[in-house]
């Protein structure tokens, strides 16, 4: 199979339309804390508001990816999903009053719950067993590539006019409404309507029970990593404490975003050459390498060298963990169990930020990056012992009412 069969028009359009929405997200995301500063919301009441917002996104993912699978349908969805996240730009806008806030950044967030599993499965009907870790790669490295661009057209905006917040979110619509416009390029392929009822909305919990020993080994891998890997945030400021000013620091991210793009693609044609496992361990080693190196590290190119081995670490991982899913679930019900993973992953993700808060304020910044680390390697011990890469070909069938 050539190149330019392994991405199909399906991979590039869905691949572009990521890039355009994380263009968009991205580009707020340096500045979304400086406005809601500036229009009155304390760190108490921006926690509440993310925490809300992740929660959404985290049980919204669950359920409109069994619904998917239910309906048969995944456009529908895709589409859907990346109106309400490109409308919630210029809603965060419109109105600065705290409830206004709330309700737009849920908005974003539901849009990311209702996409995230129909989208993954489309990718996944895209590819073969053989070939899936590059299609997932080559999305993954579209994705990241708006995380680059995007901060940059902020700080290249915010440098002509300063402090100028508003208008950055009605510009952040443009390559939102962008994305939208082309999702009209994809089609959904004839599949089986999976289930005669609606799901209900806790519905996906069940798959939990009914999926492969394979399938649920893996997850428990995964979601233990996530219970210890925390907001990037934390990061940026151990890098902000090291004396780097806001724009070294947006640097630094945005150095981090561009080693994560470029390296999305040959991760996957590692991966689909010599296995998800090895792949993803590899990763999660150099995981623990840059968090051990974090609790100790000053001086920008240390941080440089770090947050390049970041950027591997994360092509090695993030991708390959889903396409790794995609390949252990039968074909009609993928949507399913990438949305459980994805909705207990957002939970855990949470759950990690908090704990990695709580441990920076009680033990200071080398405590929380050493627990991580050495949380890490029991995680990679994990996975050596009792996670396997399943056979090409699995085929199981649950019902979830």
């Amino acid at each position: 199979m050539t190149k330019h069969h392994i991405i199909t028009r399906t991979v590039w359009a869905l691949s572009f339309v990521s890039l355009c929405t994380d263009v968009a997200s991205e580009m707020l995301y340096p500045v979304m804390p400086m406005y809601l500063k500036s229009i009155g919301f304390s760190v108490l009441l921006i926690g509440i508001l993310e925490g809300v917002a992740e929660a959404t996104a985290g049980l919204s993912k669950g359920y409109f990816g069994n619904l998917s699978d239910a309906s048969g349908k995944r456009v529908p969805f895709v589409r859907l999903g990346y109106v309400l996240s490109a409308i919630s730009k210029p809603m965060m806008a419109v109105l600065a009053y705290p409830f206004w806030i709330l309700f737009a950044r849920t908005i974003d967030r539901l849009g990311k719950g209702v996409r995230t599993a129909a989208r993954d499965a489309l990718l996944s009907d895209e590819a073969t067993s053989e070939t899936k870790a590059r299609v997932f790669g080559f999305h993954r490295s579209m994705d990241t590539l708006g995380a680059v661009i995007g901060p940059m057209l902020a700080l290249a905006y915010l440098y002509y006019n300063p402090e100028h917040y508003k208008t950055l979110f009605f510009i952040a619509f443009v390559p939102g409404a962008v994305a939208v416009a082309l999702t009209f390029f994809l089609k959904d392929k004839p599949r089986e309507q999976n289930k005669s009822d609606r799901p209900t909305f806790f519905a996906f919990l069940g798959y939990w029970k009914t999926s492969t020993a394979q399938y649920r080994r893996l997850v428990i891998g995964l979601l233990l990593f996530t219970l210890f890997n925390s907001s990037d945030i934390f990061l940026l400021l151990k890098v902000k404490e090291a004396g780097l000013s806001d724009t070294g620091v947006i640097g630094v991210y945005i150095f981090y975003n561009l080693v994560y793009a470029l390296f999305s693609y040959l991760a996957g044609i590692i991966a689909d050459k010599l296995g998800f496992k090895g792949t993803f361990v590899a990763g999660l080693v150099i995981f623990a390498f840059v968090y051990g190196g974090m609790a100790f590290a000053s001086g920008l190119y240390v941080f440089l060298g770090l947050f390049l081995l970041y950027g591997v670490y994360a092509a090695c991982t993030e991708s390959i963990a889903k396409a790794w899913i995609t390949n252990i679930a039968s074909k009609s019900e993928t949507a399913t169990a990438v949305g459980v993973y994805s909705a207990a992953q957002s939970i855990c993700t949470l759950v990690a930020s908090s704990l990695a808060g709580m441990l920076w304020f009680a033990f200071g910044a080398e405590t929380t990056f050493l627990v991580t680390a050495f949380a890490t390697v029991i995680v990679i011990i994990y996975c050596i012992a009792a996670v396997e890469v399943a056979p090409t070909g699995v085929e199981h069938r649950t019902s979830l009412h």
